[in-house]
Formats: C-alpha cells, structure tokens, sequence
C-alpha cells in the first residue's frame, strides 16, 4: 500500500466548503447592496418639515458595518453548522470503514447493514455487504474443498502403503498379479482425481471463445460413446433434440455434457433411464438431463455442486472409481458459460439436470427437429 500524506479529513474539507459557500452568498448580497446605494444622491438631505435624511455616505458606512459583522456571523454558522452537518453525512462512511478494517483483518461475517432510505451510500453500504458475502462463501468453499482434496489425495495413498505394508508381511502368501492389479487401479484412481481437480482450477480462470457450437451434435456423440456402460448396465438413453446451438467453447461443452451423462449413468438403477432433452427459451438454450435412481435429500442436491459431493454423500463408496468432481466441474463450466445450473430430485427418485447456456441466435420460430426417442442398450 502506498504511503500517503497526511491532509484534511473529508469532514473538514466538506465544512470549510459550506462556510465558503455561505460567506460567498453573503458576500453577493453585499455587493448587490453596495450597487443599490450608488444610486442615492451624495451628501446629507434636508426633507420638507426640516428632519434630517442620511445621504449616501452616512447609508453606506452603517450597511457595510453591519454587512461585516454579517459576513463574521455566517462563517461561524458556516463553521459550526458545516461541521455538525458532515458528520451528520459521513457517519455511513465510518459503518462502512469500520467494516472493510475487520475485512482486511480477516473477519468477513460482519456486515454493515445500513438502516434508513435508498441513496448512494447505503447503495454502497448494500454493495459491500453483497461483496463480503460472496467472498466469505468464496473463501469458506475454497477452505472445503482443500479439506476435501486433501483427504482424497491421501486416501489412494494410505491404501498404497496399507498394500505394501500387508505384502511385505507376508511374501509367502501374497499374489503378485491380484497386488499388481489393484496398485494399477489405485494408481489410476489419483491420476483421475489429479486431473479433475487441475481442470476444475483451469476452468475457474478460463473465458471461453464466443463461437457457436452445435450442442445437439455434442449430445449425439456423447450418448454414442455411453453406449457401452449403459448397455452393461442395462440402462436405457432416450434423447429429445431440438436443432439446438449455443455460444461457447466446444471442448468445455463437450466435458460438461460427458459428465451429466456420465453420472445419469452411474448413479442409476439397474435397468433405469437417462432421458436428454435440448429446447429453445428465448435467447438461452437448455439441456435438461433427467435420470432414474434413488431418492435424494433436498439438502444433499443443494450441495451436488461441491466438490467431492456424491449422491449418498461426502464418502466414496467401496469400489467406486468416481472423483467426486463431475459436477463441481459442470458447474464452472457453466459459471465460465454464464449461464445458469439448477438440480432438482423429484420425489420419485433420481435427478433432474437443467443448464441454461447463450444461444448463437434467438429465433421467434426456431427451426427445431425432434429426434425419434431411441433407447441406446
């Protein structure tokens, strides 16, 4: 931080401005007067009756007597006044000051909270509260998800060691093939969540190209490369399609569709359903990724956008080969896209997709086109 020169307070600044201000006018009333007694004639007059009348001299050395003690008069009104009234004005400020010292100290749950009417500086006052709060839930979400990376990275690793541990105990009994196999899949597991949690950090300080992309197209070739885990699970993908294209970059796209398929495939029933639906509003596109499965607590589907979240919890199941990463990195691709994300568990089970993405054009009348709904398995 620069160093700064110590000057007058704002308050002081503001209360000498309205004393110059007050003695200016009265210094232009003055002046006015000065000009209307020009035109009394000079020397003393005698009127009919023998009274005596002042003349010029006499008016103008008792108005500017007087005009003096005015213009001392309203300086010190200036003075006094000014400094009651710019305190009066800038106790918001000390509120917001007071404010941003605990934020640069490191304490974001205060707020300002200023009482009264709309105006500029509770407009500030509002703006600030709204800063501190996105940027506690910043820092609260980062601190999350650096408990959670860290656990997940050492989970691999511990099952490493516990492998090893149990082999070299016992080198008579061990299989060679069996530990050889299961280091692979541990290896390949870290290598996994190592990747997502480089894309997600990638993602987070990434501003994608504005150029159109055929979305329909993507969920055509996604759904295409799911054939072969939703056939071995049994599980049925039906697709709506209505000529759909967006503004965006098409890899990140790609990624975000690949993922929603993904885990509407998982998380699934045995012999469930995925069904993939894009449809025209207004001037944003959404795809809508419906799937069967369990039923879900409304509270666990606020939080599926986390990172490390998984439909039964914060725990990765036995065998289960996910990151935990899928939709923390839909939703930054989305937040990258501006668009919006909305998950909704119907009371039926499974999980309802909705993202709204910038269409590449806003027709009245959409040319769309309804594939017929094929189930792929």
């Amino acid at each position: 931080m620069p160093e700064r020169q110590r000057g007058p307070s704002v308050r002081v600044q503001l209360t000498l401005s309205y004393a110059a201000l007050l003695v200016l006018v009265g210094v232009a009333f003055v002046g006015v007067g000065l000009l209307v007694l020009r035109f009394i004639p000079e020397g003393n007059l005698i009127v009919v009756g023998g009274a005596f009348a002042p003349g010029r001299g006499d008016l103008i050395e008792v108005f500017v007597r007087y005009s003096v003690v005015a213009l001392l008069a309203l300086t010190a009104i200036g003075l006094g006044g000014g400094w009651l009234l710019a305190g009066r004005m800038l106790r918001p400020l000390d509120r917001i000051t007071e404010a941003a010292k605990r934020a640069r100290d490191g304490s974001l749950e205060h707020r300002i909270r200023m009482p009264g009417r709309q105006n500029e500086l509770a407009e500030l006052a509002d703006t600030f509260d709204a800063m501190l709060a996105r940027l506690q839930h910043s820092v609260d979400e980062q601190r999350r998800f650096a408990a959670n990376a860290s656990h997940e990275l050492r989970t691999p690793h511990a099952i490493v060691r516990t492998m090893l541990e149990v082999a070299r105990a016992d080198p008579d009994g061990r299989d060679t093939d069996e530990l050889l196999r299961r280091l692979d899949e541990t290896n390949e597991r870290s290598i996994a969540l190592i990747e997502a949690l480089l894309s997600l950090a990638a993602i987070d300080h990434y501003e994608p190209p504005s150029e159109p992309v055929d979305l329909d197209g993507l969920v055509a070739d996604v759904v295409g490369e799911a054939h072969a885990v939703a056939s071995a699970s049994r599980v049925t993908i039906e697709t709506t399609l209505a000529g759909a294209s967006v503004i965006g970059d098409a890899t990140l796209l790609r990624q975000l569709v690949s993922n929603l398929v993904q885990n509407a495939v998982t998380h699934n029933h045995e012999a469930g359903a995925v069904r993939i639906a894009t449809l025209h509003s207004l001037d944003r596109v959404v795809l809508v990724v419906e799937s069967t499965g369990d039923v879900l607590d409304p509270e666990l589907v606020g939080t599926l956008t986390e990172p490390f979240v998984r439909a039964h919890g914060r725990t990765r199941r036995p065998g289960e080969n996910g990151t935990g990463l899928g939709l923390a990195i839909v939703s930054s691709i989305v937040r990258a896209h501006r668009g919006t994300l909305e998950l909704d568990g119907p009371a039926t089970g499974g999980l309802v997709v909705r993202v709204a993405l910038p269409a590449q054009v806003s027709p009245m009348y959409p040319d769309s086109r309804t594939e017929p709904q094929q189930p792929v398995g």
